[in-house]
Formats: structure tokens, sequence, C-alpha cells
């Protein structure tokens, strides 16, 4: 009892009463953090950084007070300091309720939004245990109104604040080395919020995205419109015209994309111990009515899966660091492929992603690209096993999403994101029998079994989409978004290719950054294997030429794959470069058929060298400036409307669309209303073990014919 005593006797001393606000206002963090945000956490090293993160930005700011002399000023300071840390705290909880996000500088700057956004519907989101962020206050302010603290005269010496302040930027320091090394590249490529938050704690996000954010501004601020004269003349000059042969191909069917996670180029017709590690993705290359890529590359830099994305929607490269949704997705103008498929054909557009909305900042990006309705994490079941490292398991994804995809309106342009086969490669062993190699690396080994996982997914989806019809109203694009074994663990990779480790180059590793690219549409003929290199770049105007849209009023640095105009240089985020027959790297060139350095290039072979590497350069730089100063924000290309993202809000766009549905009654086109307002969801079948449905012979679509991928 006599040391609770003395202990509280300190809180009559100027340091004892910080300490005392340092302890109440990191308790009532932890009672945000573990009530209110949901943030996974996967190791005990995350679970103590999660703890600990708001002590030291706390102790930096608290810290600022004990130079001031005056009583009176110094805990009117660090009270107004308590409770602004506490209002940007509580601001979080709310809106976090509502959008499942933590609030960025730009959105608290712009309260019109955020109250928008609430809908007049703040005061529900109150709950009982909101009295605990205000509680301390009330309590402490009373102590101070009858001298049960009484306020200390004696200023603090200079040297205890700035060695308390020194301590909580020693603090900070191991807070985000362990935190680097628990997730590398956590601020430069800037994952997700929710990422920078569980590891540095919801203060140290607010700096960091106030000076990104004024960064930003900053660089916008310098733009001309001048400044797209360079680079409206680029994109006329490198536009490739469509192929007669190709153009509008596809038009009017449903698109459905899906995004093939870290699946590699080699994986196609590739055998472990004997049996084919993706059977069915092997039969819908080789079909018919697939038109496939054996020479195409992905082109992420950073960003990874949200690189390819960017350049999958919008034909511009990704950031030379960081990630671009994360980054400039919040507000940047996109002439996105949801938005010109919108205003060409009404398509309906929608992604669906078993992961947090706010990963790689697409809860805000895919506004601004003009997608409708993004259903993420939130929309499914995504507890104990039914869920890995990144998300629902993909075949889970694609059948819970059939009672979602059924009511969208045709056509419809629709992504699918899958994450099963991303690193670390692990998967439960009831979901997979497949036999892995035995490289003695296991991201190696379980890489294939993921992968056989991954293949198995789609060919349930495919015996959905063929069960439905949907397969002949629809138009197929698989790709793989970017490598998933890295150049480190490629040497343990080459002996399952049949090659030697010991002689394993840089050459072949950039050889090995080809992934898949198909256009499979069910119920033609005419498909086959295309040779011409190719890269993520390239495949929006490859798609909307297919789909009868001509894309030469829109500002694309990729080119038709099709076309005879096509230009196929491949060009790689860090300025190294492809081509059908010389590779470029760090400035060495290579011999694509020998595999060999051309040590001393002749002067015309060089001179090609320093063309194409001056190309190169060029096309990212401009692309870099078109992303960075928001370019496009100038540019109104006839017939095109810019996306205006308060348009949408994804936590409740899915009623509108039943709404509308339920209005057009028998002029509906959706899916659900074609099958006389019945679910489709008994036409998906699946051997997925965590939903305990089993798919029983006599209801499994049985792969015949290589050229009919329905399998029929």
């Amino acid at each position: 009892m006599e040391f609770v005593k003395r202990l509280w006797g300190k809180t009559n001393t100027r340091l004892g009463f910080a300490a005392l606000l340092l302890v109440c206002f990191w308790l009532k963090t932890l009672i945000a953090y573990f009530v209110d945000f949901h943030i996974e956490l996967n190791d005990p090293l995350q679970f103590f950084l999660y703890i600990v993160n708001p002590i030291a930005v706390t102790v930096i700011f608290f810290s600022l007070t004990f130079y001031i002399r005056r009583t009176s000023l110094f805990y009117t300071v660090l009270i107004i300091l308590d409770v602004l840390g506490t209002v940007l705290l509580f601001l979080n909880v709310v809106y976090y309720r509502e959008f499942t996000d933590f609030m960025t500088v730009a959105t608290m700057l712009g309260y019109s939004k955020v109250s928008q956004g609430l809908s007049g519907s703040s005061i529900a989101l109150f709950t009982w245990h909101d009295i605990f962020y205000w509680l301390d206050f009330i309590v402490i302010l009373a102590l101070l109104i009858f001298r049960k603290i009484k306020p200390d005269n004696r200023p603090l010496n200079w040297k205890t604040g700035a060695a308390t302040t020194s301590l909580g930027f020693l603090l900070f320091g191991v807070n985000l080395a362990l935190a680097e090394a628990n997730r590398p590249q956590l601020l430069t490529r800037g994952f997700d919020r929710n990422y920078i938050v569980k590891y540095l704690g919801l203060d140290a996000f607010t700096i960091y995205d106030g000076i990104r954010t004024q960064h930003t501004n900053d660089v916008r601020a310098t733009a001309k419109k001048s400044e797209l004269t360079g680079i409206l003349k680029y994109t006329k000059n490198h536009y490739a015209k469509p192929n007669p042969k190709y153009f509008g191909k596809a038009k009017g069917k449903n698109i459905i994309v899906i995004h093939l996670e870290s699946f590699q180029q080699f994986l196609i017709d590739k055998k472990i111990n004997g049996r084919a590690v993706t059977p069915f993705l092997n039969k819908l290359y080789h079909s018919r009515s697939t038109y496939a890529f054996d020479n195409f590359f992905h082109e992420v830099g950073q960003g990874k899966t949200s690189d390819a994305e960017n350049m999958l929607e919008t034909s511009t490269f990704g950031l030379p660091q960081g990630s671009l949704f994360a980054q400039l997705g919040n507000d940047n103008t996109f002439q996105g492929a949801p938005a010109i498929l919108k205003q060409n054909g009404d398509y309906t557009s929608a992604v669906f992603h078993g992961n947090v909305a706010s990963f790689w900042n697409r809860n805000n990006t895919y506004k601004n690209l003009g997608y409708q309705y993004f259903f993420d994490a939130s929309y499914y079941d995504t507890s104990g096993d039914k869920s890995l490292g990144f998300g629902l398991k993909d075949k889970l994804l694609f059948n819970d999403s059939v009672k979602y995809l059924q009511h969208l309106q045709q056509p419809f342009y629709v992504k699918y994101l899958t994450v099963s086969n991303h690193f670390p490669f692990d998967l439960d062993a009831e979901d997979s029998s497949f036999k892995t190699p035995d490289t003695g690396d296991k991201a190696v080994d379980n890489y294939f079994k993921t992968a056989h996982y991954l293949d198995q997914s789609i060919r349930e989806f495919y015996a959905y989409l063929h069960r439905t019809g949907l397969d002949k109203k629809s138009i197929i694009m698989l790709y793989g978004d970017h490598y998933g074994i890295s150049d480190s663990e490629n040497p343990n990779l080459a002996k399952v290719l049949g090659k030697n480790s010991d002689n394993w180059t840089d050459f072949d590793n950039a050889q090995l950054q080809r992934v898949p690219l198909m256009f499979n549409m069910p119920g033609t003929t005419g498909g086959h294997i295309e040779h011409q290199y190719g890269g993520e770049i390239d495949v929006l105007p490859t798609l909307l030429h297919l789909m009868g849209i001509n894309t030469k009023q829109f500002v694309q640095l990729g080119t038709d794959l099709f076309s005879k105009d096509h230009d196929q240089i491949v060009i790689f985020r860090n300025q190294d470069w492809v081509s059908p027959k010389y590779t470029d790297l760090s400035g060495k060139l290579y011999n694509n058929h020998t595999g060999l350095r051309i040590e001393e290039p002749d002067k015309k072979l060089q001179d090609y060298a320093d063309k194409v590497s001056d190309h190169v350069d060029n096309a990212l730089s401009l692309s870099d400036s078109l992303n960075e100063k928001d370019l496009l924000r100038f540019y109104h290309p006839k017939g095109f409307k810019a996306v205006n993202s308060k348009d949408y809000n994804y936590a409740n766009e899915y009623r509108k669309e039943l709404e509308i549905e339920k209005k057009l009654g028998n002029k509906s086109t959706s899916l659900f209303s074609q099958n006389g307002n019945k679910s489709t969801q008994s036409l998906f079948t699946t051997d997925a073990p965590e939903i305990h449905h089993k798919s029983t012979d006599s209801n499994r679509i049985k792969i015949t014919n290589p050229d009919d991928p329905s399998g029929q």
C-alpha cells in the first residue's frame, strides 16, 4: 500500500504527471487496437510491436513540454497534446467502423468527404465502450480540481527534456528496425495502412502519411498543362493501329479477368514426378479457343501486384519506388478500363478479392479507376483455415463469389484476384496431395503445390461458367502478375528446369520473368500461341481492341499485341529491357539465342542498344511525370468523362445493384434473372474441404477435349 502511495505521489511532479497521461493514452490506444481495429497479427514479434508501438511517438511529443518553464503553460500544452492524440484516435475508430480503414491526412483535410461518407449515421457508429476513450480526462480533471494531483511549480532541467526526447527517438528507431526485419520495405513500398499502424502505430502512420501527402501536393502544384504535350506526342507516335482480324472479335462479351498470383510461364506444361502441375491451364493454353503468348513478361517494380493491376487497368507504369496505388491512388485521375468500358458499352464492373480492402489502397484506387463494386474480405467468411496470409483461399473465393456475380447486370467486366499461390506458398495438407520436388528449398518445392491448387480452383470456376452458359458469353483473360520465385532462389529452381545452377546468370533470371497471358473465348476456334514479345503495359490496348474500342484517343504507353505495329521492346521498371533478339541488364547486352553476354558489340549493335535504352528511359520518365503530377486531370478526350470517386461507396453499392435488378424486372440481364430469379450457387461444385462440400464423380466435369476448356 505504501508503494502505491509513493507511486501516486509521483503524479504531483511534472515527470510523473506526464507518465500518467502516457499510460492512460497507451491503454486507450490498446482498446482501439484490440476492440475496434481488426488487424491480423501473424507472429509474436508483430504482437509485441502492436502493443508497444504507441509509446515511442507519444514520448517524443510529450517530451516537448519538458522544455516549458511556466507551470500553467506546461500542464495546458501537455493536456492539449493528449486531447489531440485522443481526438485523432477516436476519429479513426469511428471512421474504421464505417470504412474498415484509417483516416489519411487528405481525408482529414477534406472533411466534407468524410461527413458525406458517414452519411449522417455517425451516432449509430458509437458504442458503449467509447466512454473509455474520454474517461481518463474526466478523472484527471477532477483530480486536478480537487487538488488530489497538485501542479508542480518546479521546471524540469533541459537535460531531462533532451534525454526524454532522445529516448523517444531511440525507442522509435528500435521499433522501426524490428518492423523492417519482419516486413522489409515497409515504408518504401507502402503495402497497406494496416501494416504501418500494426508495426509503427497510428500516430506514426499519420505523420508518415502527412509527409507523403505534402510531397505529392508539392509535385502536383508545379504541374502545368503544357507538360502533357510531350506525353501526347509520344502516345500518338507510339500508337499501334488494331489488326482488323482481331478488332471487335469479343465485342459485347462479358470480360472475366483472372489474376494468377505469382504465376510464372514455366509452370505451363511443367511436370513434377510425372504429374502435370497445371493440367487445366495447360489445356486452356493449347486450346483452339485461346490466344496465348509465350514471350509475355511482367514489368512490375516495388508495387508488385498493384503495379500489375495498374498496368492492366491504365497502360501506364508503376513508380520507381513504392506502389502507385498506395501513394497516388487516393486522388489521381485515371483513364481506367472500368470507366472506358462503362462509357463504351455500359459495362458493370467489379473486383472479387479475399483480402482486406485497404491492402495496396485498393478501396480508394478502385473508385478512381471507376470500379462500381469491390467484394473484399468483408463479403466472405475468412475465419479459421479458410484464409492464408493474403486472404481467402482460391477455391473458396470462386465458390463464394457466385452469390454476388450472379446479380451483376451483363455485360460485366470483373476481376478475380487469387492469393493461394503467394509466397511463402503455404497450403494446408488437406487442400492438396500434389507431390513436390525435393530441391532443399521449401519455397521452391511448395510453389508447385500451390500452383496446382490454383489450377484446380480455376477448373472448378470454369465448370460453373459452363453450367450457367456464361462461358460462351464471355472472354476470359488470364495473366500472371509477377514472379513467384525470386532471383535469389532461382539457382535452387534450376535443376527442376533441367539447368545447371552453377552456370546460372542474370540473363537466366531475366528470361524467367515471363508470365502467362491468355485470351480465352469458349465456343470459338482459331486460337493459337503467339510468339511476339510484350509486357503488362500492352494488355489494356490489346483487350480494348478485342472489344472493338479504339484506343487512339487515350493516353496509353503500351501497344496492341496483335497489331503489326506493336512495339516488341519489353521495359522493366529498373530500366532494363528485353527484345526478341537482345536483352539489356544494367548496361550489359546479351544475345537471346546463345544466352551469352556480348562483351564488345559492334557500332551498329551498340547504336541500336543505345537507341532502345533512350526509348526505355523516355517511356518510364513520361509515365512517372504523368502519374506523379496527375497530368491526366488536364486531358479530356472526346467522349470520355473523368471518374468521380464520390459516386462509389463500397459499403453500400451492392445494395443498389440488387435494387436495379429488382426494378428492371424481366429486362434485367443478370444471371440470377435469366435463371428465373433463382440462385445459381448450386451449380458451383468444389472439393474445398473447408466448406465440407465434396464434388462427386457425377457432378465433376471431366476434361476430355483439350480444344473445349469447358470440359465437354
